[in-house]
């Protein structure tokens, strides 16, 4: 930080006590105006504030109002970086470390927080906003923005330095299967297999790493199912799109102050079977709902979609065994297999790659379970190149898909890339 960052954020702190001192002393009911009143009257007063000084000439008034205001009323340096387009993710390690990724590449962020409290005083807006709580004796939580944006805040004493929160942008552009060809995410075959699985009701995981696109490609692949039909989602912070009519969003809450009022993603899922669902759409298995989910899918529930997070298409298949021991019910691991097996159709692989690109690597079919174990069959891979290609198996499935209606032959798993294929970069 330099002298003159650290000369506005000074200026800024002192107004900022100044403006909060001025409203008290007015007697000013800040909870009954509206944004824009309480914006104007706050603006006056700060600005009158500023007039007073004798500013450093290398400090503009314009620029240390509109910190004032935004880190008053508003989200601080954080409403610069939301508004800019190329922002995908906000990465704040306490009021004066914030970084930004743009294009896959981490860098610092422009603008600073004043101070801690003003940090404090924005993520208490966030949280707020979206009906949930932090504080020292519940110091993690999860929320989103008004845009859908995903927040995690972590507070001290977990945080050693200083409140840390972290925001994954919403795209406002909406990503259908068309442009994930486009981008190169995944091969037109690819997305023509994709679209006859849902249509014939496959069950289908996609697994992937932290910031892999796990949502925005079960967001494009939900995109695909019939709007006649009625759709259940269940998620911890609703962040899924889905632009069909009859949809019904269901989101997990936390318990409140008193320790009760919890509703985890099992009672959703479990509630969700009473509700007359065509398809079942859990935003993200990570414990003991993966067994709930599996016995949906085995049960009639056909055409369900849901994330997780792993390695591989396989080492996906061993999370699952552990997140349905998660569930507390002693099970064989053969049952649980057996369970999987049963219930799973298909594995999409999704990961980043190093530039920050994200691509499909592989999509597995799950086709039975033999003397205890999950047998599987690539049907299309994303090679060391970052070539996309069908690997020439015949799916178990291929019946249904014809059945479906979107597969009239099995040429596409055979279709080989045109022209160098497509490449990471």
């Amino acid at each position: 930080m330099n002298a003159t960052q650290d000369r506005q954020r000074v200026l800024a702190r002192q107004i900022q006590e100044e403006l909060r001192a001025e409203l008290d002393l007015r007697r000013t009911d800040v909870a009954q105006l509206g944004d824009a009143p309480l914006r104007e009257l706050a603006g006056r007063v700060v600005r009158q504030n500023v007039a007073r000084r004798m500013l450093p000439a290398d400090v503009d008034p314009e620029v240390l109002v509109r910190t004032v205001l935004d880190e008053a009323l508003g989200l601080g340096p954080l409403e610069r970086l939301l508004a800019d387009p190329e922002v995908s993710e906000i990465m704040i390690n306490g009021p004066n470390a914030v970084f930004v990724e743009r294009a896959g590449r981490i860098e610092p962020g422009a603008g600073l927080f004043s101070s801690e409290a003003a940090l404090r005083s924005v993520i208490d807006r966030i949280v707020a906003g979206a009906g949930r709580r932090v504080d020292e004796a519940s110091p993690m939580a999860d929320a989103r923005l008004p845009d859908g944006s995903r927040v995690n805040v972590v507070l001290p004493p977990l945080a050693l330095n200083g409140p840390c929160v972290t925001i994954r942008r919403f795209s406002g552009m909406r990503l259908d299967m068309p442009a994930l060809v486009r981008r190169a995410a995944l091969s037109e075959p690819m997305a023509r297999f994709l679209a006859a699985a849902v249509l014939a009701r496959l069950n289908i995981v996609v697994s992937g790493g932290t910031g892999a696109g796990k949502t925005t490609l079960l967001n494009a692949i939900a995109g695909l199912i019939p709007s006649s039909e009625r759709i259940v989602t269940i998620e911890d912070a609703a962040e899924l799109a889905l632009h069909h009519d009859h949809v019904v969003t269901l989101e997990a809450r936390p318990r409140n102050l008193e320790g009760q009022g919890e509703v985890t993603i099992r009672d959703l899922v479990r509630n969700a079977l009473r509700m007359r669902p065509d398809r079942i759409i859990v935003g993200e298995c990570r414990g003991g709902e993966a067994l709930d989910m599996l016995q949906a899918m085995n049960s009639g529930h056909e055409g369900s979609l849901t994330t997780a997070h792993a390695n591989s298409a396989r080492d996906l298949l061993s999370r699952l065994e552990v997140m349905v021991l998660m569930a507390g019910m002693d099970l064989p691991l053969t049952a649980i297999r057996a369970q999987i097996a049963g219930a799973l159709d298909l594995v999409v692989h999704q990961a980043r790659c190093a530039g920050g690109a994200r691509r499909i690597t592989s999509i597995v079919e799950i086709v039975g379970c033999d003397s205890g174990i999950v047998q599987t069959q690539e049907l299309f891979h994303c090679d060391a190149n970052g070539v996309h290609h069908a690997c020439g198996q015949i799916p178990s499935c291929l019946e249904r898909l014809r059945a479906g209606g979107g597969l009239a032959d099995s040429s596409v798993f055979f279709e080989r890339p045109v022209g160098g294929g497509l490449r990471c970069t």
